[in-house]
């Protein structure tokens, strides 16, 4: 037999032998899923179904929303704690993701230990607001009244450890003053009881009262975050207004599970960057007063572990438990 038809020969026996590896798939090639872990309807749900639709633009396939509301965000994150690292599906965390290791005694994960950050996507903040007409009209106003009368004031949240909620606690501990805190389901029936005199004070957010401050149904007398607002040039942040060191954010961040491949965290991270440049969020930004950042994963790390930090002393000083 010739030389070279034996060489062939061999080289097509080998080729039946030996085991074929198929190369792995280029990310990603089939839907991409983000995990809200709240009802459909709200802030981080607008702010996630934005995001989803400009990175399904750059990614070339279709991100979809899934709502897994409940135990103040446990179930949603877990879920994508126990997922498979493949990039496939992603958390919209939030600020309670943050506080939540201080409200629990326990949780079913460690969010250092079983998410890896994808990207910081935005931050935004809470506005103080009153009835138009009450006599205070700044932070000044708001801190003599509650010194005057420390049992008179008391000012809505929408839930332990919401940031409403820990933004009052946080300007309770800070300007040295008392506020009672009375709780509601939501933001719409706190104003409700503003606007009808029942509390006196709220730290809510843009979306629930821009419309409202708008039309002069509520007076807005600072924003909560540590820089003025595009959205309230007008106002004062709290520090300035009064209470030197206070800032109080929401913020919104992507993460993947534990483990997931540098490749696929970079390829996500170039994406909700280069969505948050569209038309569309920054429409959400005047809308929900988002200021859009979409930081690198490091970045994202950092912010997270000083947040969960500072609000474990606020929570801490102030005896707060998860209801």
């Amino acid at each position: 037999m010739p030389l070279r038809l034996l060489a062939s020969l061999l080289f097509a026996l080998a080729a039946c032998v030996l085991p074929h590896t198929p190369s792995r798939a280029a990310y990603p090639d089939h839907i991409v899923k983000i995990v809200v872990p709240f009802a459909p309807g709200g802030g981080t749900d607008v702010v996630a179904r934005t995001l989803a639709q400009e990175m399904q633009k750059d990614l070339g396939v279709t991100v979809i929303i899934e709502n897994k509301p409940g135990a103040g965000t446990i179930i949603g994150t877990q879920s994508v704690a126990a997922s498979p690292p493949d990039g496939y599906t992603l958390l919209m965390a939030t600020f309670a993701n943050a506080v939540n290791p201080s409200l629990y005694r326990k949780l079913p994960y460690d969010a250092h230990k079983d998410l890896a950050p994808v990207a910081l996507v935005a931050r935004s903040f809470n506005v103080v607001v009153v009835n138009p007409s009450s006599p205070i009209k700044s932070i000044g106003d708001l801190i003599a009244a509650a010194k005057v009368d420390p049992e008179k004031l008391s000012y809505g949240t929408y839930g332990t450890g919401t940031s409403a909620h820990l933004a009052g606690e946080l300007f309770k501990h800070l300007a040295g003053v008392n506020l009672t805190t009375v709780p509601y389901k939501g933001a719409a029936p706190g104003i409700t009881d503003l606007l009808g005199g029942q509390i006196q004070v709220m730290f809510t957010t843009v979306a629930s009262c821009a419309s409202l401050v708008e039309a002069g149904q509520l007076r807005a007398i600072a924003v909560t975050s540590a820089e003025r607002s595009a959205s309230f040039p007008k106002l004062p942040t709290v520090s300035e207004a009064g209470v030197p060191g206070y800032a109080a954010e929401s913020w919104y961040g992507l993460y993947a599970p534990a483990n997931t491949p540098p490749e696929i965290i970079d390829r996500l991270n170039k994406s909700a960057a280069m969505a948050v440049q569209a038309e569309a969020f920054k429409k959400l930004s005047v809308n929900e007063g988002l200021v859009m950042v979409a930081q690198p994963p490091a970045e994202l790390d950092r912010y997270f572990a000083g947040e969960e930090a500072r609000w474990r002393k606020v929570i801490e000083d102030a005896g707060i438990k998860a209801e």
